[in-house]
């Protein structure tokens, strides 16, 4: 899984585009001279090759923007851009999705994390420290149409600060989409000790597509 990566703080972003759809447009031409060496690379298993370019672009549209690199679920790779639900950058991910080619049987385009098939089968390498999304336990109480969750793993305890937010809130996006997780959970918290009355990450799914489903009705 190559999670999002956004420019260090201390390097010079590129000035971006104003205009939303202005910095799409320019986005796509400048894709498309440079897809054919980001799928080679990502078919040489090397990934690294483009990231500095890939990043370069996503920030010309705004340097806030954050980006993936995935495998796809229709196509071989996916290109994840997001705001993040950030109201400021949805301008930007409503017109670069707008203007995106459609799905084909390499590439496919995504304005928001979307949800894995199965996170039980994500593993996620910080380090040394391995995290294996199948061994999460949530502690999730409703609240009318949103959700409270309180996230166990084991090895969250041996993670920075930084590290132990990321991987508090990376499962629930990748198990619902970032787009459900922002709608539908209001408190995120990290359990230090694992608490009675847990959940798979699964079982929140199913909880929380249920909750917004008997909602929309």
């Amino acid at each position: 899984m190559n999670w999002f990566r956004r420019r260090k703080a201390e390097d010079v972003a590129p000035a971006h585009l104003p205009n939303a759809e202005e910095a799409a447009q320019r986005f796509w031409e400048r894709w498309f001279e440079l897809v054919p060496v980001v799928s080679a690379a990502l078919g040489d298993g090397e990934p690294h090759r483009v990231e500095d370019e890939i990043r370069d672009l996503v920030s010309t549209m705004h340097p806030d923007l954050l980006f993936s690199l995935e495998q796809g679920h229709l196509a071989m790779y996916a290109l994840v851009i997001t705001g993040q639900e950030d109201p400021r950058l949805r301008p930007y991910t409503d017109a670069w999705i707008a203007a995106a080619p459609p799905t084909d049987m390499v590439w496919e385009f995504h304005d928001s994390v979307p949800p894995v098939p199965d996170p039980t089968e994500v593993i996620v390498n910080l380090g040394d420290v391995r995290l294996r999304l199948g061994d999460y336990r949530i502690v999730a109480q409703v609240d009318g149409d949103v959700v409270d969750v309180a996230v166990y793993h084991p090895a969250l305890a041996e993670l920075s600060d930084q590290q132990r937010q990321t991987m508090t809130f990376l499962p629930l996006d990748v198990t619902l989409g970032e787009r459900l997780a922002g709608e539908r959970l209001r408190r995120v918290e990290t359990a230090q000790l694992e608490p009675e009355g847990t959940i798979s990450l699964v079982e929140l799914r199913s909880l929380v597509r249920t909750l917004a489903q008997a909602s929309d009705d």
